[in-house]
């Protein structure tokens, strides 16, 4: 199985098909762009500190997080081009709090940003964990 298709037939609808795979749609934005942002981090040396990493990095990372949540909710809405676009904003982010961490393990920005994945991501998994899925 691809590593970017990790979505049940009953979810291919956020998905795109890629020479005949399927790749999930905010995956598809989101580990491209972290990747070339991280390199572009590093081959500029940006700084490890910036006063605005926290509040930058959590507002990419929110898009991306209120349309997953959404689409737990209401698995029939949303559209690929938005999942894809939310990904890159997360690509950017995730790259941002990487590039910091790999340097410097654990920064705070870091930290912030898995406080609200997880302040998001474990409600709304425990309020959808026992709904039916669709056949």
């Amino acid at each position: 199985m691809f590593w970017l298709s990790h979505h049940r037939e009953d979810e291919y609808n956020r998905t795109y098909v890629l020479g005949g795979v399927r790749v999930c749609a905010r995956c598809l934005g989101t580990y491209p762009v972290m990747v070339v942002a991280m390199v572009g981090l590093f081959a500029v040396r940006a700084p490890l500190s910036w006063e605005w990493d926290v509040p930058v990095v959590l507002g990419l990372t929110l898009p991306a997080l209120v349309d997953w949540a959404i689409g737990r909710f209401r698995p029939a809405s949303g559209s690929n081009l938005v999942r894809t676009l939310t990904g890159i904003l997360l690509g950017l982010a995730l790259a941002r709090s990487l590039h910091v961490h790999v340097q410097r393990p654990l920064p705070t920005v870091l930290l912030a940003q898995a406080a609200l994945v997880t302040a998001v991501a474990v409600p709304v998994i425990l309020a959808t964990y026992r709904r039916p899925r669709p056949d």
